[in-house]
């Protein structure tokens, strides 16, 4: 039998959950590499998921905490796509998937882990990146380490943001 070690997991699984909204509390602190922050927006800014479905899992997140998408003005819903955008072009630059996920999950039924503070996913997927392991073991395997992950998504975006 293959061992598939993913030690970081530990950290979330014992560790203390933190209290309040994570969405709200982390853009506030000045730690965005810590926070996995790698673009702040005028009202939306994008972080990276710290329990990915796949390497480079990114989430574009308003700053208002906010659990619906009415209510918002045609600025902030623009900056959200405009976000989504960007965040494909990083991966697409950084990491070469062949596709994409993007998607938001409106209450904790339909899967949103954090239901109270909207978000929306850009997860990148390369042909047979689905295997058996998330089936048959409950297990899924993310092969970069999510710090050399950040490293290279921001050196995508400054490339990026530098030619635009």
């Amino acid at each position: 039998m293959q061992t598939i070690w993913a030690p970081w997991r530990v950290e979330y699984i014992l560790g203390e959950k933190a209290k309040g909204c994570i969405f709200c509390d982390k853009p506030k602190e000045n730690r965005d590499r810590d926070n996995l922050i790698l673009y702040r927006g005028r009202s939306h800014f994008i972080i990276m998921n710290a329990y990915p479905y796949n390497n480079g899992h990114l989430m574009v997140v308003p700053y208002r905490h906010t659990s619906a998408l009415s209510g918002w003005s045609g600025e902030d819903r623009q900056e959200m796509m405009e976000l989504a955008d960007l965040g494909v072009e990083v991966l697409r630059c950084a990491m070469r998937p062949d596709g994409f996920n993007l998607g938001i999950n409106l209450g904790q039924v339909a899967g949103a882990g954090i239901a109270e503070h909207v978000h929306l996913h850009i997860v990148p997927r390369w042909s047979g990146d689905t295997n058996f392991m998330p089936v048959l073991a409950d297990t899924r395997v993310i092969p970069e380490h999510i710090s050399a992950t950040y490293d290279k998504l921001l050196v995508a975006l400054e490339q990026i943001i530098r030619v635009h």
